[in-house]
């Protein structure tokens, strides 16, 4: 089994972070697979800062555990909402993994926005359904 994280980061405008990896298409939730000995919710602090420059300041809220096996079997992702004010901006650590960073109005995500990604800010924005795949 794997395991990644996710995370929508909400700005205090209403904004939602996204971002471009060098390696594939469309635009994604920052995040990253959870490496061996580390806890999920260490993954998503250097998950954040690595792609986005995000620092937690508070708790994010878990919003659930999602089958990823259409993808990759197997595989799940741990999905957090990280609410304004629960952090702060700062430089992001990759280098050479993200092209873009994307600050994107939830209700009119850019065209080449991640299916799955789409879902997600349905879910927190619309009330979405959550059938438990990513």
């Amino acid at each position: 089994m794997t395991l990644g994280v996710r995370a929508l980061v909400e700005r205090s405008d209403g904004k939602v972070l996204l971002v471009r990896h060098t390696y594939t298409k469309g635009l994604y939730l920052p995040g990253g697979g959870v490496e061996k000995g580390e806890i999920a919710s260490v993954s998503l602090l250097r998950e954040l800062k690595e792609e986005g420059g995000v620092e937690l300041t508070g708790t994010p809220r878990l919003v659930g555990i999602y089958s990823n096996e259409a993808v990759f079997p197997n595989d799940h992702v741990v999905f957090y909402h990280v609410r304004p004010g629960d952090w702060v901006g700062g430089e992001a650590t990759s280098v050479g993994e993200i092209s873009e960073t994307v600050w994107a109005d939830p209700h009119a995500l850019p065209e080449d926005t991640t299916p799955a990604t789409q879902r997600r800010v349905a879910e927190i924005f619309a009330g979405g359904p959550n059938d438990g795949y990513w």
